[in-house]
């Protein structure tokens, strides 16, 4: 069941890529389902998360959003499907967020920029080139932010794909049989560790997205870690209730009986009384 995690690049003909793949494939090819669910889950529009995403939110929506529970969301989401498995996953950090998972392949399309650019003007149907070199950089701006905020890497960087393939020279059906090539090959095979490690992956964002949705547990910033159908949850919390509360949260996502708690209360000096409520 070969998962393939793709880039998102604007003009970069990554979706091009997508849709033959899932073509040749049989795969599913999964996007707007992300924003969708994330947005049902905020009940906010699906409009306003992609606006968010892309660095269009105006300043009100940038701060009237909370762009953790996004995040929690998307990953949540992301490991969703990629445990479906057959399935390729363009954006959404899913190239970051299943690294740990040997058997997904991890794919950089890319393409210089002028033919990026030659790309968007005529996606737009456009010859302001200021005004859509303007769009491009933005979008590029948007996702090297995002990609260092949430995951602490240089957005582009080669080390972080198994493949890196450039649309200038490689065109999009060459593209897709490289992939596919190399997801076919033994270091790709999915194995039943490869299978437990995205399971526990999968398990830990569903506790952290539970505990961010629960009123008493929204701010609670612990240590998850999910393994062969567990939780352990480690680190410092405000009080009993509060260990109590995400005990239970984890326990209603992992079932009864499958949490060890091993949260320790912050100990309360006179300078830090008031630390944490």
């Amino acid at each position: 069941m070969p998962v393939i995690a793709l880039t998102q690049e604007m003009g970069s003909l990554a979706k091009d890529v997508a849709v033959r793949l899932g073509e040749a494939a049989g795969l599913g090819v999964m996007r707007n389902e992300v924003v969708e669910n994330v947005a049902g889950r905020m009940q906010v529009p699906a409009s306003l998360i992609r606006r968010i995403r892309e660095g269009k939110a105006g300043l009100v929506e940038r701060f009237s959003t909370d762009k953790q529970q996004v995040a929690l969301y998307t990953a949540e989401e992301v490991f969703a499907q990629a445990e479906r498995g057959n399935v390729v996953l363009r954006g959404w950090g899913a190239t970051c967020l299943l690294r740990p998972v040997s058997h997904v392949v991890r794919v950089r399309v890319t393409r210089p920029f002028p033919l990026r650019l030659a790309w968007l003007m005529d996606h737009l149907g456009t010859d302001d080139r200021d005004a859509a070199e303007s769009e491009l950089r933005r979008s590029d701006a948007a996702h090297a932010s995002r990609m260092n905020a949430q995951f602490g890497v240089t957005w582009g960087d080669p080390l972080l794909y198994d493949l890196v393939l450039n649309t200038e020279r490689v065109s999009v059906d060459s593209c897709a049989e490289q992939i596919l090539q190399l997801a076919r090959r033994p270091e790709f095979a999915e194995t039943p560790e490869s299978r437990a490690t995205l399971a526990g992956l999968a398990l830990s964002a569903r506790v952290r997205a539970a505990l961010k949705a629960n009123e008493a547990t929204e701010n609670v910033d612990v240590q998850i870690e999910g393994r062969e159908g567990r939780v352990t949850l480690s680190g410092i919390v405000a009080n009993e209730k509060e260990k109590d509360e995400a005990e239970r949260v984890a326990s209603a996502v992992a079932g009864v009986g499958k949490v060890e708690n091993k949260l320790h209360l912050m100990k309360v000096t006179r300078k830090f009384t008031y630390a944490k409520t």
